[in-house]
């Protein structure tokens, strides 16, 4: 099996399921997986249905009565060891990423290290988790326990398959759990790498098990009768449909604020805009006259790299004539002007010429009350607004009913320290952007999401509390 781009072709099952690789026992048709830099078809993807979904969740089920009475330095040592051999195999994994995602080689590589980060992180929590004493009356006292909850849904989406998967499952078995993760249909292959290094780590059989599929296998996993937690990433729409309890992150039209300050040489701005390894976020929401110059750096950006036209996701692209990206996203854009980009590009290289491509796009002319401005696009827009002073710019990047992520650029950190304190988001910035420490919650505010991955906060979400008192008096009295 060739990992190189345009040779790529995957013929083994894509679900994964008491540590081996299985096909779907009531598997559904069969989708096409893409190559978004080549156009190529390099898999079949059988969705799962809800026997399959049942077999998943009754194996983590029986991994879970052996990992939960595990202790926790034994837990750490596994996930030790997983991210362990994802760092031995950082390459070969963030290979696999970029074919199926699209994203750049560079970017995979930095996801990898992002992912074997958090397995070390959580690794280094499980032996030290704890409840407490409290010393009662009497003599008496009362203690409390910290529990796994049982079996666990990850449902992640297409821009970070492998780190996701990570994020939300290195917590779960930090804890003691058991999951079963459902990856994005568009991007289902390098997670079945996460299962395998699981169990050749020394998980349980069972303990990570792996179904393919799309709305309806998601909708099998959140209705099991089994199934103690969710956690997911993907859309509003998706994430209203998932049921308690659950966490769920969800997509955000995020504001960066720009205020007098240089830009030039800066690749601050160029990943602020390049967020989502080339399916980017919509950003660059509001700023004031420097925004004329932060133009003028990101063309100059734009003219200069190699790495100017992005993949995008094949099925969204797919479904878009392919014209320019003005044309088909006209609805979005409602009289913004494009001051740059925003065609389809077929690369030099013969290879490539199916691919599916566009060239970064900067908005002028824009309002607040437009699509594009207030809702997500996933591909590489922004939007640029002129405001005037801090308090109104303030009052505009709250308008909206995400809460996802915000920013500041300032050389003023009284000024920026204010802004991110009054921004409804529940990630913040201030002179850089899209920055996420393992040891930092992430979430949103509002409709972009409930609940926190990372930190000490997803310890809280994966595991529950009992509290014991004991009565340490005269026991014959109380009988």
């Amino acid at each position: 099996m060739s990992t190189a781009t345009g040779t790529f072709s995957l013929q083994q099952p894509l679900n994964y399921r008491a540590g081996g690789r299985v096909q779907p026992v009531d598997g559904g048709q069969a989708e096409d997986v893409y190559e978004p830099a080549t156009g190529r078809v390099i898999t079949k993807l059988l969705c799962s249905g809800e026997k399959e979904v049942d077999l998943a969740v009754q194996s983590a089920k029986a991994a879970f009565q052996t990992w939960s009475r595990t202790s926790g330095m034994e837990r750490c040592r596994v996930l030790l060891e997983a991210a362990r051999l994802i760092r031995e195999r950082r390459d070969e994994i963030a290979t696999l990423e970029t074919i199926n995602n699209g994203k750049s080689i560079f970017e995979a590589r930095v996801d990898i290290d992002i992912s074997w980060q958090c397995l070390e992180y959580y690794a280094g929590l499980a032996g030290s988790l704890a409840g407490e004493h409290i010393q009662l009356p009497g003599g008496s006292f009362g203690y409390t326990r910290r529990e796994p909850l049982g079996v666990c849904v990850g449902i992640g989406a297409w821009n970070y398959p492998f780190q996701i998967a990570c994020w939300k499952s290195a917590p779960a078995l930090a804890c003691g759990n058991a999951m079963v993760f459902k990856p994005s249909p568009f991007t289902p292959i390098s997670v079945l790498k996460l299962a395998e290094i699981f169990t050749e780590a020394g998980a349980p059989k069972g303990l990570f098990n792996v179904v393919q599929g799309g709305a309806a296998t998601g909708q099998f996993l959140c209705h099991h009768p089994d199934v103690a937690k969710i956690s997911f990433t993907g859309s509003v729409p998706t994430g209203i449909k998932v049921r308690a309890p659950s966490h769920w992150g969800t997509q955000g039209s995020s504001p960066l604020v720009i205020f007098t300050c240089s830009l030039e040489g800066s690749e601050l701005l160029k990943w602020a805009s390049m967020w989502e390894g080339g399916c980017v976020n919509q950003l660059g929401k509001c700023v004031n006259v420097s925004g004329k110059k932060a133009l003028m750096w990101f063309l100059g950006w734009e003219s200069k790299s190699s790495s100017k036209h992005w993949p995008a996701r094949a099925a969204q692209l797919g479904r878009m004539p392919r014209t320019c990206l003005p044309t088909f996203c006209l609805p979005l854009f409602q009289g913004a002007q494009v001051l740059c980009g925003g065609d389809l590009y077929v690369p030099d290289d013969p290879k490539l010429k199916n691919g599916f491509y566009m060239q970064p796009c900067v908005l002028g002319n824009c309002r607040d009350d437009m699509t594009c401005v207030q809702e997500e696009i996933f591909g590489p827009v922004m939007s640029i607004l002129p405001f005037d002073t801090e308090e109104e710019v303030m009052e505009r990047a709250n308008n909206t009913k995400f809460g996802l992520a915000g920013g500041v650029f300032t050389r003023d950190i009284q000024k920026a320290h204010r802004v991110v304190a009054g921004l409804k988001a529940g990630m913040c910035f201030i002179n850089n952007y899209n920055v996420s420490p393992v040891e930092l919650p992430f979430g949103g505010y509002k409709s972009s999401g409930f609940g926190r991955e990372n930190g000490r906060a997803a310890i809280e979400y994966y595991s529950q509390l009992k509290t014991v008192c004991v009565e340490m008096g005269d026991v014959e009295s109380v009988f």
